[in-house]
């Protein structure tokens, strides 16, 4: 009988597969980095190709640690970095463009322009989005203006248009399959998700002909199979789910008012909103959390930009440290009470403030400041960050007890604990912190009916430390004020 879930989940810096078992208990993985490109200031770029052989890689590297075969794996979930958009020939499957990655810059004129337009208001009552470079739409866009021929292609029925989960999905089944599900759907900014289908009026706003599309199915559905070259047989693809809110789902966070945060590249937070589609009032997002049996359920979310990221510039562009783990013992030397701040505006500022023109800064410098203050101080700008996006939730009417996280920044527990104080709440880290891959393994395993339900699902979670506020609110506060007072001279400075 078939042991396991071969969960493929595509990330910004690498691509990874994770073998799991019934149970969510890691039992291989297989993970390969890929270059970034940063062809100009604020473009930000992959290369599809490298993105399919490091993904394909990755899963061949998990099946073979588990001496595994393609009979051994009941079915394969793929979860992905969300917005990065890829168009590629519907006869040879070559990109005509390389990807372009989610923190890519280079459309914010476009979408100023439409903003100015008075376009807003309409795009975010249909998608539940506002208007930010940070989506596919306006990528689109730019790829069809941009490359000799594409327009009259795509509007021939040339070309295909996908997130990363469709371009896999693609290449997996040798072109049988173009599809995506709800979650990557609803990033788009042409996706309805109140009627949950791409909407013709938003298509015409960006000048995006509907031929490029692909079909949306739910999260847990049949997803055609891999041919047969790439694994030595056919296995099935059940389940597709973009990586926030597969987090979502490996968390567990099945009923309304749950809530994790995400600690990868970028920082995300989504709570589930049960049916209820909120719409924010400050700045936050409405989101598709999963779509089963073609029922949405929604999510609100906070997506920060810069988390990992800015650890990794740290230690690659300023060359401060040598390794992420080093970061922990140089916080716990400096403390909480840090002079330091640093605004991480590399690709302008997310969730709740949406200024795409905001840079990044660094203040608080003097001569006693050294490379465990800045280290620090990029841990801390982490959570101050998330510490936004709660207060955010909070003036929508949504107030957390606890947060559950994950992501590869969760191991370092003076981050974590700094978290639990900053926001004062606790904080729950799961005993399987992969938890996006996980996600997607539920979802494909939830279509095999290896999983009844979400109650079957939710059964199998389980935390592994805890983190309880410890900090009194007068010096809680006085901190957070002064990440407030950095964030707004970055902000004034573009005024």
């Amino acid at each position: 009988m078939s042991r396991f879930i071969l969960s493929l989940d595509q990330g910004t810096t690498s691509s990874r597969a994770i073998l799991f078992n019934k149970a969510g208990h890691i039992v291989a993985v297989g993970q390969q980095e890929f270059a970034q490109s940063f062809p100009q200031p604020s473009w930000v770029e992959h290369d599809p190709a490298a993105i399919w052989q490091t993904t394909l890689h990755s899963a061949q590297e998990a099946l073979r640690q588990a001496n595994a075969k393609a009979a051994d794996v009941i079915a394969i979930g793929i979860t992905n970095q969300r917005e990065t958009t890829v168009v590629w020939d519907r006869v040879t499957g070559q990109p005509i463009y390389p990807a372009i990655v989610w923190q890519d810059r280079r459309t914010a004129d476009h979408c100023l322009a439409l903003q100015q337009a008075g376009h807003e208001a309409e795009i975010s009552a249909k998608t539940g989005l506002l208007l930010d470079p940070y989506f596919s739409a306006t990528k689109i866009a730019w790829i069809l203006d941009h490359v000799d021929g594409a327009r009259a292609r795509a509007e021939r029925g040339e070309l295909a248009f996908g997130t990363i989960d469709s371009f896999l999905l693609w290449r997996l089944t040798d072109g049988v399959v173009h599809a995506t599900d709800a979650t990557n759907a609803s990033r788009t900014l042409l996706f309805n998700i109140h009627e949950q289908s791409w909407n013709k009026a938003l298509l015409a706003l960006f000048n995006i002909p509907e031929a490029l599309l692909p079909e949306v199915r739910d999260c847990a559905d049949d997803y055609g199979v891999t041919a047969a070259r790439w694994f030595g047989a056919e296995i099935a693809i059940a389940g597709v789910v973009g990586d926030q809110q597969a987090a979502l789902i490996g968390q567990a966070c099945f009923q309304s008012g749950m809530a994790k945060t995400t600690f990868g590249t970028g920082c995300f937070m989504v709570m589930n909103t049960g049916r209820e589609a909120i719409q924010s009032q400050h700045r936050l997002l409405t989101t598709v959390a999963y779509r089963l049996r073609g029922e949405p359920c929604y999510a609100l979310e906070g997506s920060i930009f810069m988390a990992g990221a800015t650890i990794q510039w740290i230690r690659d562009g300023l060359q401060l440290i040598a390794s992420a783990c080093e970061s922990q013992s140089l916080a716990e030397a400096t403390g909480y009470d840090n002079p330091v701040y640093l605004v991480p505006a590399f690709a302008g500022l997310g969730a709740p403030y949406w200024d795409p023109q905001a840079k990044g800064a660094i203040f608080g410098l003097t001569r006693d400041t050294g490379i465990k203050e800045i280290v620090t101080a990029g841990l801390q700008a982490v959570c101050y960050q998330v510490r936004d996006l709660v207060d955010a939730m909070a003036q929508d009417g949504i107030s957390l007890a606890q947060l559950r996280v994950d992501g590869g920044m969760v191991v370092n527990d003076w981050l974590m604990q700094f978290l639990a104080d900053t926001l004062g709440i606790s904080i729950h880290r799961p005993q399987v912190t992969e938890t996006t891959a996980l996600g997607a393994a539920f979802m494909a395993g939830l279509q095999m009916g290896i999983y009844h339900d979400l109650n079957d699902i939710a059964s199998l979670w389980q935390y592994e430390s805890s983190f309880e506020p410890q900090l009194d609110a007068d010096r809680r506060a006085a901190l957070y004020d002064g990440w407030l007072e950095a964030v707004s001279r970055v902000r004034a400075s573009q005024a």
